[in-house]
C-alpha cells in the first residue's frame, strides 16, 4: 500500500481525499496512509473530520506553505510518501515539483503551471522538468483532473477504440447547476476569472489562433441539462492534445456561462476588479483579483445549495478505425450536484475534478501507469493507456457514455 500526501484543502482536495479513503476502506490495497497539508490546517482538519465520519479512515493533517521548497522537502522526508498529489493553486506547481525532485517523490497535479504575474498557463515550464525527473527515477503525471484529464483520456480512448485518426475535436464543458448566488465561481475564483478573461485560443492548421475573450458564442443542447450558451476559450489540454494527436486539424474548447455570470463579470472587469497588477491601497500593495476572490463565496461552500447537473465531454471526427470512412463520436459524463454533495459534501465541479485526481493517483501508486522501461519523467495523461482510467471512472462515480453522431459539429 502507498502513502499519499495531498496538498491543498479546497473542494477538489476534499473530494479526492474522500474518494481515496473510500478505496482504502474497501480494502483495495492501493492507498495506505493518507496525509493532507495546506496553508490553513483548520481546513485540513475539517476535511479529515468529514472523511472519518463518512468512511472511518483517519487522515493526518499538516500546515504548509507549498511555495516554500525547504519546508516542503522537510514535510516529504517526515511523511515519506510515494506520491504527492498537488491540488493547490497552479502557481505552486513548480515549487512542489522542485521539492519532489529533492526528496525523490512521484508527483501528480490537475492543472498546469501559471505564473502569478501573468494570466498565461502552458506546459512548457513543467515539460522542462522531464530530464531531471527521468534522471531521478521518479514520475510526474500532469493534468489528472476532468479538463484537463478526463477529456484528454476520452480523446485517447476514442483514438484507441473508434478512430484511426482525429481530424477535428471539440471539448464541451457545461455546468447546468444553480447555486442560488448572484455571482460565484464553482472553482477557485482567482483561477476561474483569469481563465475566462484571457484571450481565447484554438488550434487550427498547425498553430494556435488567438481571438478576444468570450467573442465566440454558440448554443448547444446538452443531455439532461438543456440548451445553454457556450463560449470558446483557451484551456491547457489543447496544448497537450495538439502534441499527442499530431494529425489534429482543429481543436477547440467551449464552456457554458449564464447571462448573469457574464453581466457581473463584465462590470467587475470594467471597474478594474479583475486586474492582476498590484495597486497601492492604504499603504499596502493589493491585487484587485485576489481581493475579489477573498470576498466572493468560497466554492467549497456552494455544495449544499447547488442543484442540477454538469455535462462534460468531447466530440471527435476522424477516420474510423474499422475502415468505414469518416465518423463522429460524442463521449461524455453527466454528474449530479446533489449526488456529489450527498457522497462527499461537495458540488459536482469539485467532484468531477477530485475523482479523476484519485484515479490518476491510484494508477500511479499501483504501478498500472508507469514510465517506459521503469524510468521516470514528466508525462501528460494522454501518454498512458486510457482503458484502466476509463474503467475506474465507471467504478467510482463518473460513468461515461459514447454515441455516434450523424455528422461533424456545425458550429
Amino acid at each position: 500500500m502507498s502513502t499519499i500526501l495531498v496538498i491543498g484543502a479546497g473542494g477538489v482536495s476534499s473530494v479526492a481525499v474522500h474518494k481515496m479513503a473510500q478505496v482504502s476502506a474497501a480494502g483495495s490495497g492501493i492507498f495506505g496512509e493518507i496525509h493532507l497539508a495546506s496553508r490553513t490546517k483548520s481546513k485540513c482538519d475539517s476535511i479529515a473530520a468529514s472523511v472519518k465520519e463518512r468512511t472511518g479512515v483517519d487522515i493526518a493533517t499538516y500546515e504548509i506553505d507549498a511555495e516554500e521548497v525547504p519546508a516542503m522537502v522537510n514535510l516529504l522526508r517526515r511523511v515519506e510518501p510515494s506520491l504527492v498529489v498537488n491540488l493547490a493553486l497552479p502557481y505552486q506547481d513548480l515549487p512542489i515539483m522542485d521539492a519532489c525532485l529533492e526528496a525523490g517523490v512521484n508527483y501528480l497535479d490537475t492543472a498546469n503551471y501559471e505564473p502569478k504575474d501573468e494570466a498565461k498557463f502552458e506546459y512548457k515550464w513543467q515539460w522542462a522538468y522531464h530530464d531531471r525527473f527521468r534522471e531521478a527515477g521518479i514520475t510526474a503525471l500532469l493534468g489528472s483532473g476532468f479538463d484537463p484529464g478526463v477529456t484528454s483520456v476520452f480523446t485517447m480512448w476514442l483514438k484507441k477504440h473508434k478512430l484511426k485518426t482525429i481530424r477535428q475535436l471539440d471539448i464541451l464543458d457545461c455546468n447546468g447547476g444553480d447555486h442560488g448566488q448572484a455571482f460565484a465561481t464553482n472553482f477557485n475564483p482567482e483561477i476561474n476569472i483569469r481563465e475566462v478573461t484571457a484571450p481565447a485560443r484554438h488550434w487550427e492548421d498547425g498553430e494556435f489562433v488567438e481571438t478576444p475573450a468570450m467573442a465566440h458564442k454558440v448554443e448547444f443542447d446538452f443531455d439532461e441539462v438543456g440548451r445553454k450558451n457556450m463560449y470558446m476559450m483557451y484551456h491547457e489540454e489543447l496544448e497537450s492534445l495538439a502534441r499527442f494527436v499530431p494529425e489534429l486539424e482543429r481543436a477547440r474548447f467551449w464552456m457554458t456561462f449564464g447571462d448573469e455570470y457574464i453581466k457581473h463579470l463584465t462590470v467587475l472587469q470594467n471597474v478594474g476588479m479583475t486586474g492582476i497588477e498590484p495597486i497601492r491601497y492604504q499603504g499596502k500593495d493589493i491585487v484587485p483579483l485576489q481581493f475579489l476572490a477573498a470576498v466572493l463565496p468560497k466554492p467549497e461552500s456552494l455544495g449544499e445549495t447547488t442543484k442540477g447537473k454538469t455535462n462534460i465531454g468531447v466530440i471527435a471526427t476522424g477516420e474510423a478505425l474499422d475502415g468505414s470512412g469518416e465518423k463522429t463520436f460524442y463521449i461524455n459524463n453527466i454528474c449530479s450536484h446533489e449526488a456529489a454533495f450527498e457522497e462527499t459534501g461537495n458540488q459536482a465541479v469539485s467532484y468531477t475534478t477530485g475523482v479523476p485526481a484519485m484515479i490518476g493517483s491510484a494508477l500511479v501508486a499501483s504501478g498500472k501507469w508507469s514510465a517506459p522501461n521503469g524510468e521516470g519523467g514528466v508525462f501528460n495523461i494522454e501518454e498512458f493507456d486510457p482503458d484502466p482510467f476509463m474503467d475506474m471512472l465507471n467504478e467510482h462515480g463518473l460513468p461515461w457514455n459514447v454515441r455516434e453522431l450523424d455528422s461533424p459539429v456545425k458550429f
